[in-house]
């Protein structure tokens, strides 16, 4: 009788240091990915021009509706004079049109596509933060962040 006791508290004591070394191995990955998340590029950030690269040191061609609707963007940026939320909002609205009609539009291929997408990503996540934004000091940043990103454009793209 003392070894069945014996044996079911050895075998217990395995099984609960198992299930603690699944959930010590769990947390690790939960704290990596969030590591890893708080490294990836926010809004408010240009992190996106270390990721594109220009086509052999020359810039890529872009379709022309994608040029337009850059263009146009800058346009909205530089004629707008918002001074409330609802402005920057309604600026945000503006702007994530012309987004949609440059997505619908693309007609590009391959690794100028790829490097657009690039360009792309960051552009969109600050415009829906400047649709969501609640704070008016935000959303000043992140219309010049937008800005910013507009210029950009010309860097890499003809």
């Amino acid at each position: 009788m003392k070894k069945v006791i014996l044996t079911i508290a050895i075998i217990s004591a395995f099984l609960i240091s198992c299930k603690d070394s699944k959930s010590t191995e769990a947390k690790d990955v939960m704290t990596e990915e969030k590591a890893e998340e708080s490294t990836q590029s926010t809004p408010m950030d240009n992190t996106w021009v270390n990721e594109i690269k220009l086509d052999d040191g020359s810039k890529w061609q872009a379709n022309l509706e994608t040029t337009q609707g850059v263009a146009k963007m800058l346009d909205l940026i530089k004629s707008s004079n918002p001074k409330t939320l609802e402005d920057y909002h309604s600026l945000a609205s503006k702007l994530n049109e012309e987004k949609n009609f440059i997505v619908k539009e693309c007609t590009m291929k391959g690794a100028s596509h790829d490097n657009l997408h690039i360009f792309l990503v960051p552009l969109i996540e600050k415009i829906e933060a400047l649709s969501n934004t609640s704070a008016l000091g935000q959303a000043t940043m992140l219309t010049y962040r937008i800005e910013e990103n507009l210029k950009g454009y010309y860097k890499y793209f003809q």
